[in-house]
């Protein structure tokens, strides 16, 4: 996936932190705060300051006003930024080639371990919550008895399937920690 992410930076004419950060604004009408992008990425603040400033730079980003502290600002991404993201992801990913060269039931086991992995990374401050079904107030797992969409999510209110699941959703919106525990005593169990 590194590969991929710097097959696809190189391409775009960026460096691997500047695309995720493109990638962790798209769809984030408000933008982040510079302190929230960094904890995102795992990187320190001045590695993200010196990344948003290269991207607003080019364009791709835009400062606004974090609304009533006048010293704070959010980050989003511009029309510009976006077409660059669009651009990248016409490129060939290896990592989803190796993952299509697996038998289905393989390649929905490999995501429930993946969801699994991030989740106990979570719990143990390893890394940031992740925008995944998993930890996500709209999940309400096994709420079907459908086997083939046994989830169900109330954002945009439909049944799906295990395959489903994300691990990077725009639509995210982080459940308090009592709801996440008990979403995924729930996934856990199925």
């Amino acid at each position: 996936m590194r590969t991929d992410d710097w097959t696809r930076a190189k391409t775009s004419g960026l460096n691997p932190t500047q695309l995720a950060i493109l990638e962790l604004l798209e769809g984030r009408a408000d933008g982040l705060g510079v302190k929230e992008i960094a904890a995102n990425l795992g990187v320190s603040q001045p590695t993200a300051t010196d990344s948003i400033a290269a991207l607003e730079r080019k364009g791709f980003v835009a400062k606004r006003s974090a609304g009533a502290d006048r010293r704070g600002v959010n980050v989003g991404i511009t029309g510009e930024g976006v077409s660059v993201l669009e651009e990248g992801q016409n490129s060939p990913n290896v990592a989803e080639q190796s993952v299509d060269a697996l038998a289905d039931h393989e390649q929905e086991e490999l995501l429930i371990t993946l969801v699994k992995m991030i989740r106990h990374l979570q719990e143990i401050d390893a890394i940031p919550i992740q925008r995944m079904c998993a930890s996500c107030r709209y999940f309400a797992p096994f709420a079907h008895s459908d086997a083939a969409q046994p989830h169900h999510c109330n954002f945009v209110d439909a049944a799906f399937g295990q395959r489903d699941i994300r691990i990077d959703c725009r639509e995210h919106e982080t459940a308090d920690p009592a709801s996440r525990a008990a979403t995924w005593d729930v996934f856990q169990q199925g």
